[in-house]
């Protein structure tokens, strides 16, 4: 275990801030033993991988012991490993290992639930009087028999399922596998602490938490709005789930959450430099609840909501609103943005339609997320511009995919195995059958192959990951936007005595930026060409200049 004491002194304790944070999805990351599913020891071997990058960390979705009903997200012992993964001292070598290379490494907590195989749950739903009785949110039916409110789980039907053991419903805002945790319980609070500490003295370094908004339920039960039709969206669930006929005024967003922040926040506070990112999930009120969760000292470091994980399109004019509006409800706030995670279509699919060239699209919204104001999480085959992989009914393992099939086709498809390597079966991921299929279309993309390019997207991450560190103004400084039209985006990102520029064209079609006024030195070291005739920048389609103020 790491020694925390020696660290104290030498440890940046805001290394959060401008992080780069590389996504691991460690079923599909590296298969070390031939099951067809990815494991720590995997994920050990290609940590060099991720240090050639640059990146400062990883985020590892959940590990833990898990009837994996949902994949990991369904926790029925915190403090132990599942055997597909490995085991306690496979964890201990993976972090030696990401220290030695410099790497922090943070993980994924699920509090908000459990699996229905957890002790604590199976000891709860045995009674009405047992120790652990007041555990999860249980609630009569009313009195015809139906559910005691009308919250609806993400996952599809009613959020409320009836145990015939206590003849009572209890709260799922998941699946019916997945009951929700009663935070309103102090001893519920106290043992979730003593897992994060558990964590903690292990050597990690943060956590990412999982559905942070959906800590607390409303005590008083009380129903949700409806939403009107033109007033829904599809930021947190597909546009086909009825989830989104409601306002989720009762069931999550309470504001009890915040004194469990802090107490949280305590516990990262005893150890140094610990960092944790919360993920907000709501399609009405995120940026707030994002401002709520990161205002003063005393809560979340970071947390991020589903602006740039939706459906919506990206254009300049949206990046620009979504950043204004991240200042205007989160001032003293950080975010950490993301274009891509285990949950979502991958980036350059969801935004690719109608594009012609993928490797350059790919390579420019690199280049944008990575200069956005706030810390920055890639997820993995990212680097590789990974399309979204198009899977066939029987090939599904994702439960939410399954109900909603075909409108919504789940979250399998961006999650298929990493490709290391193009002519070895499965990618190299694994000598036995994957646990999802390996596309085709993917291991021409592997990393091997994009190796021995030096103008591949892989080579590109590099570069650009490179040029991040090299000028701190994109990683801490404050953003000043400049211009947003139909095809081009510029804004100012400056800290201590540096200001940059950074100007796209988000179009297939060249187009021309006046530069603000003051003298603009071109940098180089970023991948991207463009002509400047003095106060004019020519782009080219899909292209990208970046300058400093003299």
């Amino acid at each position: 275990m790491a020694d925390r004491n020696n660290q104290a002194q030498t440890v940046d304790k805001d290394w959060w801030r401008g992080a780069v944070i590389y996504q691991i999805y460690p079923r599909s990351y590296q298969d070390s033993n031939g099951d067809g599913i990815g494991d720590l020891k995997g994920i050990t071997r290609r940590l060099s991988h991720i240090a050639s990058l640059g990146a400062d960390a990883i985020w590892i979705s959940p590990f833990f012991t898990s009837p994996m009903k949902d994949f990991g997200y369904d926790v029925s012992n915190y403090c132990d490993i599942d055997p597909i993964f490995g085991s306690l001292s496979d964890f201990d070598a993976m972090i030696a290992e990401a220290h030695r290379l410099d790497i922090k490494v943070m993980i994924d907590l699920v509090l908000s639930h459990t699996s229905d195989q957890h002790p604590w749950f199976v000891e709860s739903r045995a009674s009405k009087t047992n120790a652990k009785a007041d555990w999860y949110v249980w609630a009569d039916p009313k009195p015809d028999g139906t559910p005691p409110t009308n919250w609806l789980s993400i996952f599809g039907g009613s959020a409320w399922q009836w145990d015939t053991r206590r003849c009572q419903y209890y709260l799922h805002n998941f699946l019916t596998s997945q009951p929700d945790l009663n935070f309103h319980n102090p001893e519920v609070q106290d043992a979730l602490l003593s897992v994060t500490r558990f964590w903690l003295e292990r050597g990690v370094d943060g956590f990412r938490l999982d559905t942070i908004n959906f800590y607390f339920h409303d005590k008083q039960l009380r129903d949700n709005p409806g939403l009107a039709p033109e007033l829904r969206n599809a930021k947190t669930a597909p546009a086909v789930n009825p989830y989104n006929h409601q306002l989720h005024l009762y069931d999550k967003n309470q504001p009890e959450n915040l004194e469990f922040l802090k107490r949280f926040r305590a516990v990262l506070d005893e150890f140094p430099a610990i960092a944790a990112v919360g993920e907000v999930g709501d399609s009405q009120r995120g940026l707030e609840i994002v401002g709520e969760y990161t205002s003063g000292n005393d809560k979340m470091q970071m947390c991020y909501a589903f602006e740039f994980l939706s459906v919506d399109p990206l254009s300049p004019a949206y990046v620009r609103e979504v950043l204004k509006d991240f200042e205007k409800a989160a001032p003293e706030g950080w975010a950490c943005w993301a274009f891509s995670n285990h949950d979502v279509v991958r980036h350059v699919s969801r935004w690719g339609a109608g594009i012609s060239d993928h490797d350059a699209h790919a390579k420019q919204l690199a280049a944008l997320l990575m200069t956005l104001r706030g810390s920055v999480c890639i997820y993995e085959g990212e680097e590789l511009a990974l399309p979204e992989a198009d899977l066939a009914f029987e090939d599904l393992q994702d439960p939410y995919g399954i109900q909603f099939w075909p409108e919504f086709k789940g979250r399998d498809g961006c999650r298929t195995p990493m490709v290391w390597e193009s002519a070895v079966p499965n990618g190299a991921f694994s000598t036995g059958k994957p646990w999802l299929p390996v596309p085709a279309r993917h291991t021409v993309r592997a990393v091997d192959v994009q190796e021995k390019d030096a103008g591949s997207v892989l080579h590109h991450y590099r570069r650009f990951l490179a040029f991040r560190r090299e000028h701190p103004a994109l990683a801490k400084g404050k953003i000043d936007f400049a211009h947003a039209d139909d095809q081009c985006l510029a804004y100012t990102r400056s800290h201590g005595n540096e200001t940059l520029i950074c100007a796209f064209n988000m179009s297939e079609r060249a187009a021309k930026l006046d530069l603000p006024a003051g003298e603009w030195e071109t940098l180089s070291g970023h991948g991207f060409a463009a002509e400047r005739d003095n106060q004019k920048i020519n782009l080219p389609p899909l292209g990208a200049w970046f300058g400093r103020l003299a």
